[in-house]
């Protein structure tokens, strides 16, 4: 299993690093941290659980619950230790998308060591200091955000810039710098 993680895979590992879990509460936690940003399929979750066991980063159980046969998941070691390297040497998308760097900062805690931690959060504060606010229209090269007439698309610039500020800020705070 070569290749970056995606944001249903991290979700699976990420939550069961915290406690075991069936793969319906599994689903709701993953529809809570994303919000309407990404709907979970049992098909899609269901193909990943199947894949973490076959890998070995998660192992599961059978219960009966109420007549019924529960299946629970728990992450095995080789799943934190995956985990932990996913989150370790976080880059791409997963840093410079804003939905998967939210799942990504949902489980940093999960790295054991502080200066990797915050080696992450240095990375997503670089990426942040490059010119995240220019746009780019259709191949015509960069725009300024300051030249988008259309009042809504400037709004929508407005509130992109509040929320690159105020983590800026947050990161800045956390890492300890200027």
């Amino acid at each position: 299993m070569e290749g970056m993680m995606n944001t249903i895979e991290l979700m699976t590992l990420g939550f069961l690093s915290e406690e075991p879990l069936c793969g319906y509460r599994l689903r709701k936690k993953m529809e809570q941290l994303q919000g309407y940003m990404q709907a979970v399929s049992d098909g899609t979750l269901h193909s990943v659980t199947n894949k973490f066991v076959k890998a070995g980063y998660i192992g599961e159980t059978f219960n009966v619950v109420n007549g019924r046969r529960l299946r629970e998941f728990h992450l095995e070691e080789a799943g934190r230790e995956k985990l932990i390297d996913e989150l370790k040497n976080t880059s791409g998308y997963n840093l410079t998308n804003i939905t998967k760097w939210a799942v990504v900062m949902s489980f940093l805690s999960v790295i054991p060591d502080e200066a990797d931690r915050k080696a992450v959060l240095q990375r997503r504060l670089d990426n942040l200091e490059s010119d995240v606010r220019r746009l780019y229209s259709d191949g015509e090269g960069p725009i300024d955000n300051d030249k988008v007439e259309d009042k809504y698309r400037r709004a929508v610039l407005m509130i992109h810039d509040a929320e690159i500020d105020a983590e800026r800020q947050w990161l800045r705070e956390e890492l300890g710098v200027a």
